[in-house]
């Protein structure tokens, strides 16, 4: 009698991780060229997969709400896909994109869209949780995603991918896990705005960072998050011209926050970023030590499902 055994596709057991936190400027072609330099590098440091910022290409426009804007849209497939297909093809890497999408006129995604290592279109993601707030004007660009909270497969694992502002949520995350995401990935855009207190904004900063490493925690898996990082002015979103700005304006521009992070399944930070400067890093996540903690901590397995109903309530009067 031959061997009956299943085969088993055995995971890796250590996985590159290649992050990019870099400031933008109004010139989308020079943000795009630094981008594929850094990938470049990345990939000669061994990274497998490369993680880059929300909304990449450009500034990030919605400080203000400007329907000129929407000519910066692009259909998916379309020029973005096929540049950074192109480069996880050359370099034989999954990319982690995040892209303005243009469905349709009048009908605008925030999409983060993974390329394989083959270059080609993995899967997308579109946000789902959309902010509206001083500077934070998401809601008049972006349609809430109808694409659901699903992971995407690649040939370096399944991966969990959000965007920024659903970052804070749970559900989120535990959805994404329930499916077997290997790790939670968040490209992401936040900083400080320029009215609020030195001491308020450290507070955000730290409220960010723990509630991800929270998610890490209670879901016993890597989460990688990747922030951009300096001043972004409105001024620069007017074809790149300084103006004058208003006196009157609440603020003047949002100084992002950087600290891109990588955390271990039990919240341990294993590479944070600094606050006001670009940086390029490879982080190795150890795949096994994560299966051995979801052994230790079996959240998963005492959950008392049963009992959930009322978490898709808005509210419990």
């Amino acid at each position: 009698m031959g061997d009956s055994s299943v085969a088993v596709i055995k995971k890796k057991k250590e996985m590159k991780i290649g992050i990019i936190q870099q400031h933008n400027t109004a010139d989308i072609e020079d943000n795009k060229r630094r981008l594929a330099q850094k990938i470049e590098e990345l990939a000669g440091r061994g990274a497998q997969l490369v993680v880059l910022q929300e909304l990449h290409n450009g500034l990030y426009f919605c400080q203000e709400e400007n329907v000129d804007l929407f000519n910066q849209a692009e259909p998916i497939p379309g020029p973005s896909t096929d540049f950074y297909g192109a480069l996880a093809k050359r370099f034989g890497l999954v990319i982690v994109t995040s892209l303005f999408e243009r469905r349709a006129a009048g009908l605008y995604h925030n999409t983060a869209v993974v390329m394989d290592a083959d270059g080609t279109i993995a899967g997308k993601y579109r946000k789902m949780h959309i902010p509206d707030d001083p500077a934070y004007y998401e809601k008049f660009y972006f349609t809430p995603g109808d694409l659901g909270f699903h992971p995407i497969d690649t040939s370096v694992g399944r991966l969990g991918v959000l965007v920024c502002w659903d970052q804070w949520y749970p559900e989120a995350a535990r959805l994404m896990v329930l499916q077997g995401a290997d790790m939670l990935i968040y490209p992401t855009a936040i900083g400080y705005e320029s009215s609020d207190t030195p001491e308020e904004q450290q507070r955000q900063r730290e409220a960010w960072t723990t509630v991800q490493r929270g998610h890490a925690v209670a879901n016993g898996l890597p989460v990688i998050t990747v922030n951009r990082v300096g001043v972004e002015r409105l001024e620069e979103l007017k074809d790149g011209k300084a103006e004058k700005m208003e006196e009157d304006k609440p603020f003047q521009h949002i100084q992002f926050w950087g600290s891109s992070f990588v955390a271990g399944p039990q919240g341990e930070l294993l590479y944070r970023a600094s606050e006001d400067q670009e940086e390029t890093a490879v982080v190795e996540i150890d795949m096994e030590r994560c299966e051995n903690v979801r052994r230790w901590w079996p959240f998963l397995r005492d959950r008392r499902i049963e009992d959930y109903q009322d978490i898709t309530r808005r509210f419990i009067d």
